[in-house]
């Protein structure tokens, strides 16, 4: 009877023996699955931003970087709104002013240019226009150089030196000194061409100009168009006498762009 007790506690010993492994086992069981549900949960929210980035940048739909995007433009608008913006009537105001005062200046230059022509006795040689791209003085080649000649007469360099004293002035103003000829052809040994015939002068006069060192030479320069820039018919000696000429134009500088056309086509 007692060996049979014994056997029976034995056996109730060896069931309850598994319990302690196997609790062990389901703790680490559970514990595994709560970290993957935990992984797979973050894994599958960055899934769904990424997700929602990408179909945002294909469909141009507001995802999280849209919304990254929408918000750091938001704060950049609004930080550059806190910024003092000039006012487009204030810039045309002052450009009008600058237009203006350049207009009142460019027409006194011509009047005392005009003044000076009229007491020398100069109006058969000497004319000045003002248009919306500058002012251009007219000296005939005559007043300036012998027939076929590029040198300066010594009677005109009087005429060189009181134009570059009106020059000076003017000093921020660009300068150019252009020369012309008629459609007669010149072959010699110093200008084989009209064209060469043309720089010449217009160089040798800007020379005598800038002998004034008040002007400045970075704002001259020599031009010579030869005989393609005429302002009357080479038919006739008149009309080749008014092609014969030296310009001395002066540039605006606050012309529009569209008026300042009108420098290369007052040459054409």
């Amino acid at each position: 009877m007692s060996k049979k007790n014994k056997h029976n506690d034995h056996e109730e010993h060896n069931d309850e023996s598994w319990l302690l492994p196997y609790s062990d086992l389901m703790t680490l069981l559970l514990a595994l699955f709560i970290v993957l549900f935990g992984m797979s949960t973050v894994d599958a929210q960055k899934f769904q931003e990424m997700s929602e980035a990408f179909q945002s940048v294909l469909t141009g739909g507001s995802g999280v970087l849209d919304q990254n995007a929408m918000t750091s433009n938001s704060k950049t608008s609004n930080s550059d709104s806190e910024l003092p913006k000039p006012s487009s009537d204030g810039l045309m105001t002052k450009k009008n002013e600058l237009k203006r005062q350049e207009q009142e200046n460019l027409e006194a230059l011509k009047k005392q240019l005009d003044t000076y022509i009229k007491n020398n006795g100069l109006t058969d040689d000497l004319e000045t226009k003002l248009n919306q791209s500058q002012l251009m003085i007219t000296i005939s080649d005559k007043a300036l150089f012998a027939s076929g000649e590029a040198e300066v007469k010594p009677e005109a360099r009087q005429l060189a030196k009181a134009i570059s004293t009106m020059l000076q002035k003017f000093p921020d103003y660009e300068i150019i000194v252009s020369g012309h000829t008629d459609n007669v052809p010149i072959s010699t040994y110093e200008y084989p061409s009209n064209w060469d015939l043309s720089s010449v002068r217009a160089l040798n006069f800007m020379k005598i100009l800038l002998i004034n060192t008040n002007l400045d030479p970075k704002k001259f320069s020599a031009i010579g168009y030869g005989e393609y820039h005429p302002v009357a018919g080479n038919d006739t000696a008149v009309g080749r006498a008014q092609n014969r000429r030296v310009e001395v134009s002066i540039i605006r500088k606050y012309a529009d762009s569209s008026e300042q056309l009108g420098v290369t086509a007052a040459h054409e």
